[in-house]
């Protein structure tokens, strides 16, 4: 009796915190679909309604060569690192008041991890790492 007491007091913290799934760069795929109306990736990415995003993570905003950046944007002194894409994808509008970007954005932590891991894949060229 005791020794169930100590275990259910010893695993209860653990049943109360929810299970963190890592990032999945093949669901962030998955993700992508919802940004190809807008956007392209890989080795034939070209630009579209939106910029082409290979390389994204270490660019600065507003510099793919050939696309037509809002002023906001290309004057937003961003550089893409984690920290400000995942800000900027929950958000696009309240990132960067003025950008072209009409995504609402994603509020899913998992999905922004996924969506994460799924552009880091890509280098400026469009060819997988």
């Amino acid at each position: 009796m005791i020794r169930l007491a100590l275990t259910t007091v010893l695993l209860l913290p653990l049943l109360s915190h929810p299970v963190i799934a890592a990032a999945d760069a093949t669901s962030g795929e998955k993700i992508f679909l919802r940004c190809r109306a807008c956007h392209q990736i890989g080795e034939t990415a070209r630009n579209a309604v939106g910029p082409k995003l290979n390389g994204l993570i270490g660019r600065p905003a507003g510099s793919v060569e050939g696309y037509s950046y809002s002023a906001a944007n290309k004057n937003s002194g961003i550089t893409w690192d984690e920290p400000t894409f995942r800000d900027y994808i929950k958000a696009p509008q309240a990132k960067i008041p003025g950008t072209k970007m009409v995504f609402p954005g994603l509020k899913s932590d998992q999905e922004i991890d996924d969506i994460v891991a799924f552009l880091k894949q890509f280098d400026a060229d469009g060819k997988k790492k």
